[in-house]
């Protein structure tokens, strides 16, 4: 048996290399794993994992900064962890790490040719029957958008032909969280989770797709696939196997694990990766009034978009699905469409442009495609409808990124799988969907609902940045509440809304609604504006998931603190010791009103004037919201 312990030991793994490679995981003396299993098979080859001898081991110790060229929750990450490299007499090897805040493995294998991977071994046994929140997946095949529902039960509730998407919430007995998934995915198959019947989950991936066809224009259907999850190198690194780990649900919202593990980056000019707001046209349907002249997928509407950003300091606008000759034609826009014109009006106002494709005709012709954007003067790319989570797909995406960075593009990956830190490696990636978001307003009442939406900081948010698309500017209580496609609104309060700038994480951050919405309650629209979209700092103040939460961050001299609730009223006291000692703060406040139980888009402006120290009562209505901007005198 072999011990690696965490630096600051609260974490230990042992590990037993006897006819199968397993190990256990405890925490203090709870054993929060109680069996785990790893191996791969390939074909032709050993089982790697089983019937295995040790050659040799050795540990390290690391601790350095991490500086992301484009920060989410952190401008600089301490990264710090033991590790343990297992060499064994096959040629492989198997590294684990142990963070104060979870820990992971990986293999590396040495073979001189390519190899077919049939299959890998991720399995957990628990102790107990734990809590878990189960991100369900239905589709065989693993086609899927990735917009997670998590099924809140127990683990045994899940048999062997049931899969879930990552992550996995699990909370044990004793009630330490762990969320479960992956980091640094290249050239492989994403991981998924079958149940058992039992305290015990175990690995699943799509299989190498060999022959397809197009169903239609965003749709293709799988004709046949090969026996192994991907062909790749003999030598190489595979994907970390991790799991994260916290005393409370809060403790989650400040793992930047994901990013720890994945690649650095290989890019060599980042100064023109800018985040930013943008101004967003399909959830609101081009449905913009009071204007002279007829709105829809036109340059004068979209000139419309580009002057509301510029009022409001919004850097982007986006012009979705509509804006070409055709959903496959992505190189020539429809007859009412200037591209270069919108850019060229738009940079007299300082909003640049990002353009809608789908991935197939992307991929088909991406070189002339990327070209032609650039040439444009378009400064991103929204990526959508991938829906796989194959070998191709993982490989689709790294391949997009750095043909999209040699021309200064930015991507924005839609109908994506979730974060694994490939925006580590290619920081041109700004953010991903991956999440049951604000869309579904316009065509359910059960999905994207307050208890969801704070469910998310907890389960995907943790992840990677997280393009939900918040900013909904008509609200409504649950009795109100109806779907519309055209004219849609949200489930919960106003401040809500708000508070999602805060809570929510995305480099490239929307403003979903109307314009012309946003332009009816200005106030509103300027406390929203004020919002950056990358942090300096995030401290989690308060959370437990599916119920509320409460973060804070921190971007320059000022504090954004942001809080939502489920559809209880809810009250809570914010601690504000992470302000700095002898400073004051000026404070603005938008709160829910008296009446936003009754009328969802009532909601209260005021302020105040902070310091460390201070406790901050915060009511939220059932559905509501509350949000704060500190700026230090």
């Amino acid at each position: 048996m072999i011990l690696l312990s965490s630096p600051d030991k609260s974490l230990t793994i042992e590990i037993n290399t006897k006819d199968s490679l397993s190990w256990k995981l405890m925490k203090g003396k709870e054993i929060l794993v109680d069996h785990a299993v790893a191996g791969i098979d390939i074909e032709h080859k050993s089982y790697i994992g089983f019937n295995e001898r040790i050659k040799s081991f050795n540990k390290v110790a690391k601790s350095e900064l991490l500086h992301p060229v484009v920060a989410v929750r952190q401008s600089s990450i301490k990264d710090a962890f033991n590790e343990l490299t297992i060499n064994l007499k096959s040629g492989n090897s198997i590294i684990f790490r142990a963070y104060d805040n979870g820990v992971a493995y990986r293999w590396v294998t040495h073979f001189k040719d390519s190899i077919n991977v049939k299959n890998e071994i991720v399995d957990y046994q628990f102790p107990d029957n734990n809590h878990v929140l189960w991100g369900v997946e239905e589709n065989k095949q693993f086609l899927s958008h990735f917009e997670l529902l998590f099924r809140d039960t127990t683990l045994a509730s899940f048999s062997t032909a049931e899969h879930c998407g990552l992550p996995l919430y699990m909370s044990s007995s004793a009630g330490t969280k762990m969320l479960f998934s992956e980091a640094d995915l290249l050239d492989y198959s994403n991981l998924f989770f079958f149940g058992t019947g039992s305290n015990k989950i175990t690995s699943g991936f799509p299989k190498v797709i060999l022959r397809e066809s197009l169903v239609r224009d965003r749709v293709t259907k799988i004709e046949e696939i090969a026996d192994y999850i991907a062909r790749t190198n003999g030598t190489r690194s595979f994907p970390w196997r991790l799991i994260m780990v916290a005393d409370e649900d809060k403790g989650l919202l400040e793992n930047n694990l994901v990013y720890q593990l994945a690649s650095p980056n290989i890019l060599k000019e980042t100064d023109w990766i800018l985040p930013g707001k943008a101004s967003w046209d399909w959830w609101n349907a081009n449905n913009i009034y009071g204007v002279d002249f007829r709105s829809g997928i036109n340059n004068q509407t979209y000139k419309y978009y580009i002057d509301f950003a510029a009022r409001f300091g919004l850097e982007y606008i986006i012009l979705d699905e509509g804006w070409s000759r055709s959903t496959w034609d992505i190189t020539h826009p429809r007859d009412s469409i200037n591209v270069p014109d919108l850019v060229a009006y738009g940079k007299t106002k300082q909003v640049a442009v990002i353009l809608w494709t789908l991935w197939q005709p992307m991929d088909k012709d991406m070189d002339n495609v990327l070209a032609t954007y650039e040439k444009w003067g378009v400064k991103g790319i929204k990526v959508d409808f991938m829906a796989r989570a194959d070998q191709y797909m993982v490989n689709f995406y790294e391949r997009l990124s750095a043909k999209a960075a040699a021309h200064h593009l930015l991507v924005d990956l839609h109908g994506a799988y979730k974060p694994v830190g490939l925006n580590r490696r290619y920081p041109n990636i700004i953010s991903y969907e991956g999440v049951r978001g604000l869309e579904n307003y316009k065509w359910s009442d059960d999905e994207a609902t307050p208890p969801h939406e704070v469910t998310l900081p907890f389960t995907r948010m943790v992840l990677g940045a997280m393009d939900f698309t918040p900013g909904a500017m008509r609200n409504a209580t649950k009795k109100d509440f109806h779907a519309d496609f055209d004219a849609p609104m949200s489930q919960g309060t106003r401040a809500h809304q708000v508070a999602m700038y805060a809570v929510y994480e995305s480099p490239l951050q929307m403003l979903a609604d109307n314009p012309s919405n946003y332009l009816q309650d200005t106030a509103c629209t300027r406390f929203i504006a004020t919002f950056p979209t990358t942090w300096d700092t995030t401290i989690a103040l308060e959370g437990r998931i599916k119920a509320y939460v409460a973060i804070a961050r921190k971007k320059g001299k000022q504090w954004f603190i942001g809080a939502m609730t489920d559809w209880s009223s809810r009250d809570l006291t914010l601690h504000l010791d992470f302000l700095e000692p002898g400073k004051q703060y000026k404070v603005k406040i938008l709160a829910d009103g008296i009446n936003a139980d009754r009328f969802a888009e009532d909601y209260r402006l005021s302020e105040a004037v902070w310091q460390k120290g201070q406790q901050v009562p915060v009511h939220m209505q059932a559905g509501g919201g509350w949000s704060a901007i500190l700026t230090e005198e």
